[in-house]
């Protein structure tokens, strides 16, 4: 008899094991063989799930967004009664996550690096990750303002590209306190 393969579950599986592999050697330094040959799987097999390391790219990207900000993720921040706590629990559960989110960007500024301003503005996985952070904001913050959620969302991943390179100089705490100083004062002025 048959085995008989779940390929969306399959998938799926592949796109996590090939996370760490673009995060650690980038997307222009590694091929679909060398992800095929990391993975544990055939070349073949990875060209019958995706038939181009863009293919691969974009679907991890548009896969991790949607992972990141399902209802069972965002679960995880609780959902205190005021936008100040909200803004200490995300801090506190983007501390926990530092290391993924900083893998993440600088996964995704290698793979533009290779891009045009054009392809980047035009790229459907990248657009649809970007959209569903920003949607995911305004839902936990519960906030109506997408020019808001946008300036959230810049400023959370200037604060993990910032750690990066200054480390514990730069405190989630400091920056949660901050970021709900800004938001309040912007939000009374409405």
């Amino acid at each position: 008899m048959p085995k008989i393969v779940d390929r969306d579950r399959y998938r799926k599986e592949l796109l996590n094991k090939c996370f760490d592999i673009f995060a650690e050697k980038g997307y222009s330094s590694v091929t679909m063989r060398e992800i095929a040959s990391e993975i544990g799987v055939s070349t073949g097999t990875l060209y019958h799930y995706f038939p181009s390391k863009e293919s691969l790219f974009e679907q991890l990207i548009e896969y991790l967004s949607y992972e990141d900000t399902k209802e069972e993720a965002l679960a995880e921040l609780g959902n205190p009664p005021t936008l100040g706590e909200k803004v200490e629990n995300l801090m506190n559960y983007l501390s926990k996550i530092e290391d993924y989110m900083l893998k993440d960007m600088l996964m995704t500024f290698e793979f533009c690096h290779q891009k045009t301003r054009k392809e980047i503005d035009s790229n459907q996985a990248l657009q649809l990750a970007g959209k569903r952070y920003e949607d995911a904001l305004i839902s936990y913050l519960g906030i109506s303002d997408p020019a808001l959620a946008r300036f959230v969302s810049c400023y959370i991943d200037g604060l993990v590209a910032r750690r990066f390179y200054q480390g514990e100089r730069i405190s989630f705490a400091e920056q949660a306190n901050v970021l709900k100083e800004i938001l309040l004062a912007y939000l009374d002025n409405k």
